[in-house]
């Protein structure tokens, strides 16, 4: 029975359709490929010249982000994409980079400049890729990718069903934690590299655990593959459907606890049915073998025991899914603080840090938001508005 869940982030746990947040140039970035152009702008356009050849999720972000400025573009030379790193290419004979650390670690490249502020932003639960131009560290650009609506509820849901859940993703650790957290899930394996996704699977069935893996893209087939339960997401790529035994068409999180319910029920249904079809000729057949019970009594006692199978099986379609426990309907109701800085709706117990300031406590989704409060803190108290939940 299966007693772990893993779940991928992007495409499963997130909306699949990350948004262009922050645009970060470095302080002096002297070598511009266009003088024209400098700061924000030319870390946005060079990075969009590079994305234009990739099929990333975040690489249509950044296009569309360039396109929705009006920057002028340019194409690219010896474009490489590098898996779970990034990606590099030259634009007029100059090497371009843009992707993790680890990408410009291998080019002996310091980021040193952008490290408050990459961290700061993968703390609120943002990916961060950072772009180098001819051997100089330029910039860097965080996407959003939100939540589903209904993830947290559906991972709620899982737990109520004593089912351990994890989150897994190529993101870096502070991201794919800040993602966690807003779920509520509190493992969290991370950054794993698509091609050990599968290794990472079966590390933990080595652990004694029945691991179901929920994924969507073609990087996730091998998981999928791997796990006891592959349950892949209707709106993924074909490759994860075929490597699944389960799709969820409509791509709910929630029908992931009405799948465990309906399995769970079926087996409870046939060893009921193993039952009373034993019990009918066990008892009958014997006894009319000696002589102690009309055969025709005992004809009878079979076929009663397959119409006791039947109508119990049918049973089965007037059990409800959907039921829940009174304490989580209780939590719905939980009131939910808002970070003054950057307006994320936050849970008080799961809050990053607090700050009482003029006798009122406030709550935050990541230490840069407090970070920012304490320096300021009239220019945010009282400025609270609704946002996204953190």
């Amino acid at each position: 029975m299966v007693n772990s869940i893993i779940l991928d982030k992007t495409g499963t746990i997130t909306e699949g359709r990350p948004q262009v947040t922050d645009i970060v140039p470095v302080p002096g970035f002297s070598r511009p490929l266009r003088a024209a152009r400098m700061g924000r702008d030319e870390v946005l356009r060079l990075s969009a010249c590079v994305e234009r050849s990739s099929e990333h999720p975040l690489a249509e972000a950044i296009v569309k982000k360039a396109a929705a400025e009006g920057l002028d573009l340019v194409d690219v030379q010896n474009f490489e994409a590098i898996p779970g790193q990034g990606v590099r290419a030259e634009i007029d004979g100059r090497e371009i980079l843009l992707g993790t650390v680890v990408l410009l670690g291998q080019k002996s490249l310091s980021i040193s400049a952008l490290k408050e502020e990459k961290e700061a932003l993968e703390a609120m639960g943002k990916t961060v890729v950072i772009l180098a131009v001819a051997g100089e560290v330029a910039g860097l650009i965080a996407v959003r990718d939100e939540p589903k609506s209904g993830a947290a509820d559906a991972v709620l849901r899982l737990k109520e069903l004593g089912l351990e859940v994890a989150i897994l993703s190529g993101d870096n650790k502070r991201t794919a934690t800040a993602v966690a957290r807003e779920m509520g899930i509190e493992r969290v394996l991370a950054p794993v590299l698509p091609q050990d996704k599968a290794a990472e699977i079966k590390k933990i069935q080595t652990q004694g655990k029945v691991v179901a893996m929920v994924g969507d893209g073609i990087n996730d087939a091998p998981a999928l593959a791997a796990a006891d339960i592959g349950i892949a997401i209707g709106t993924g790529a074909d490759v994860a459907l075929e490597a699944s035994d389960l799709t969820l068409v409509a791509g709910d999180l929630k029908n992931i606890a009405r799948a465990v319910k309906l399995s769970r029920r079926t087996i409870r249904k046939i060893k009921q049915n193993l039952f009373w079809a034993f019990f009918y000729n066990t008892a009958a057949i014997p006894l009319a073998a000696v002589g102690l019970l009309n055969p025709m009594i005992a004809a009878g006692a079979m076929a009663a025991s397959s119409v006791s199978v039947v109508t119990n099986s049918l049973l089965l379609r007037r059990l409800p899914l959907d039921e829940r426990p009174e304490e989580s309907e209780k939590e719905k109701e939980v009131k939910m603080a808002i970070d003054p800085v950057c307006g994320m709706k936050v849970k008080p117990e799961a809050a990053a840090a607090t700050y009482e300031y003029k006798d009122k406590t406030y709550y935050f989704c990541a230490l840069a938001c407090k970070e920012k409060f304490e320096k300021e803190p009239e220019k945010f108290a009282g400025a609270e508005k609704g946002g996204d939940e953190c």
